[in-house]
């Protein structure tokens, strides 16, 4: 594979300041707004400012018909979504990753707030991660003031809160969720993560990796380059940031909660995403594994029969 590029398979180009030209303009669509509910809509949605400095925000979505119980209505859990994209790309705008907020929202049914992180190699690891936490305390600041976010305030269970992350997004939640374990976020309550197929790495490779490496989604020199991007100069694969199963500590990862992690056996990271649940169920962690022999890293990307069977997981699981 010498001669292949990973750039022009993520359709990016580096530039001279170290930052990246996104060739792949996908279609992105609007919030719905808060008052512009059409005739059939299932979920509204609107666009928060996270943090004006970085530029960072939040889409929150829910659904128009509520859940009640006896007679008044149900809180929702709250889901927040770290999207996926290899560090480098996507948005919470983007088709995709919007629709699929929606459904969730809908078919949960869930408060469904998706992060606008800042992207990789222009800022690199552990951005993501502090902007995910800071999510996370947007999120509990909301339960503790009276004036507060209006949409969380009447509709959502703060002591249900779930991280929900895709491939690099799983990393996120992942590693924002170890970082939560040291600071106090009541009352809100983060009872499970959902890591669908987990973007992690090491320095050695795998069988999973070398057998795969020409795979035509996600071949290893992209994978490769992906890391190179994302992680802080200097520093190797087998930083925890990369490799989960190099630093971890047993007692602490007791406390981290229920956990989902779905993946698929034509992608290069099976391997490790196995050893990772393996790792997490030795210290402790109740974890639900859902592996599916057929499909590739990102499948639900591209296949809407395998997006909505990770949705129905999800449902289960919350």
């Amino acid at each position: 594979m010498s001669k292949f590029d990973p750039y022009e398979h993520l359709n990016v180009s580096l530039n001279a300041d170290g930052s990246l030209t996104r060739h792949l303009n996908l279609p992105r669509l609007p919030a719905t707004g808060e008052d512009q509910l059409l005739p059939g809509q299932s979920v509204v949605s609107k666009d928060v400012t996270l943090n004006e400095q970085h530029k960072t925000w939040m889409r929150i979505f829910r659904p128009t018909k509520l859940p009640s119980n006896d007679k008044s209505v149900a809180k929702l859990p709250i889901i927040i979504f770290l999207h996926a994209g290899g560090w480098i790309d996507l948005s919470v705008s983007n088709v995709f990753c919007h629709e699929s907020c929606n459904k969730m929202s809908h078919e949960i049914p869930a408060i469904v707030i998706g992060v606008e992180f800042r992207l990789a190699p222009e800022h690199r690891l552990p951005a993501q991660y502090d902007d995910a936490v800071e999510t996370i305390n947007w999120v509990r600041n909301q339960a503790l003031d009276p004036k507060g976010d209006q949409w969380l305030r009447d509709y959502a269970d703060y002591s249900r809160c779930y991280l929900y992350g895709a491939s690099c997004g799983a990393n996120i939640a992942y590693n924002a969720a170890l970082r939560l374990l040291e600071t106090k976020i009541e009352p809100l309550k983060i009872v499970g993560m959902i890591m669908n197929q987990p973007f992690i790495g090491g320095k050695k490779r795998t069988k999973s990796e070398l057998k795969l490496a020409t795979d035509q989604y996600f071949p290893l020199p992209v994978i490769d380059l992906l890391w190179e991007l994302a992680l802080p100069q200097g520093m190797d694969r087998d930083h925890r940031f990369c490799n989960p199963l190099t630093e971890h500590n047993k007692e602490k990862l007791k406390s981290i909660g229920r956990c989902l992690v779905i993946g698929f056996g034509g992608d290069p990271l099976i391997d490790r995403q196995q050893e990772f649940v393996k790792m997490l169920v030795m210290s402790g962690v109740m974890v639900e594994a859902k592996f599916d022999d057929v499909g590739f890293h990102n499948i639900d990307m591209i296949d809407p029969r395998r997006a909505a069977a990770i949705i129905s997981f999800i449902k289960e699981f919350v």
